[in-house]
C-alpha cells in the first residue's frame, strides 16, 4: 500500500514543528548551531518555525497523512543581476538570526555559508528539510515524501538540489538520483555537509 501524502498549511504549523525540532534536534548541524543543549532545547523550535514561513513562503511542505513525515521544498527560479541585488539588500541570513537567536552568530553563518554554495543558475527545487518522526525512520517515508517531487521534475524537466547534513542521508539521496557537487561545505569546527544536485532523468 502506498503511502498518502498531502499539502500541509498553516493549520499543520504546530505539528510539523514539533516534527522537525523532534527530528532535528541532535542532528550534527544543530547540535553545530546551538552547541549548548539547553539553548538549542529552548531555541531550535524557533528555527524550524522561521524555516515553516519560508517554505509556505517560498514553496510548499508535503506532510504523509498520519503526520509521521514531513518534507519542505522550495521552488527556486534561475537568478538575474536584480535579483542576487535584492537578496543582497535583504539579507536573508541576517533577518533570520535577528528573528530567531540574535546572540548566535552561527545562524546567520550558516545561512551565508549555504546561500553560496547554492546553485542560481538554473531553475529548480530545492529540498531544505526532510523529517522522520525517530520510531517511523527506517520505513520508507522519506523516500515516499521525496519520489513523487522528483518524478514531477524529471516530467517538467526540473532540476533538483539539497544539502545532506550525514553521511546516511547522502547515501539515501545518491540512490534517488543526487550526485555531491565538487565542493563539501564545511562548517567552521563542525561537521561537513555535501551540496547535492539532481539532474532530470532524461535529459541529454
Amino acid at each position: 500500500m502506498g503511502v498518502a501524502i498531502r499539502r500541509a498549511g498553516e493549520g499543520d504549523r504546530a505539528h510539523v514543528i514539533r516534527l522537525l525540532d523532534e527530528a532535528f534536534m541532535w542532528d550534527p548541524v544543530s547540535t553545530w548551531v546551538f552547541p549548548d543543549e539547553e539553548h538549542r532545547r529552548r531555541r531550535h523550535g524557533a528555527l524550524m518555525d522561521a524555516f515553516f514561513d519560508l517554505a509556505l513562503g517560498e514553496g510548499h511542505i508535503d506532510i504523509t497523512e498520519d503526520g509521521a513525515a514531513v518534507a519542505l521544498w522550495w521552488s527556486v527560479r534561475a537568478a538575474s543581476e536584480a535579483d542576487a541585488e535584492s537578496a543582497a539588500a535583504a539579507d536573508g541570513p541576517a533577518l533570520l538570526r535577528q528573528a530567531v537567536d540574535p546572540e548566535n552568530e552561527r545562524i546567520e553563518l550558516i545561512g551565508r555559508l549555504t546561500e553560496a554554495a547554492h546553485p542560481t543558475d538554473r531553475a529548480h527545487q530545492y529540498l531544505h528539510m526532510i523529517a522522520v518522526r525517530p520510531d517511523r525512520q527506517g520505513e520508507g517515508l522519506g523516500t515516499a515524501l521525496i519520489a513523487p517531487v522528483l518524478e514531477r521534475c524529471d516530467k517538467d524537466g526540473l532540476h533538483a538540489y539539497l544539502e545532506a547534513s550525514s553521511a546516511r542521508s547522502r547515501g539515501l539521496y545518491e540512490r534517488l538520483g543526487f550526485a555531491v557537487t565538487e565542493t563539501p561545505l564545511d562548517l567552521p569546527d563542525g561537521p561537513r555537509m555535501w551540496p547535492m544536485w539532481r539532474e532530470p532523468s532524461g535529459t541529454v
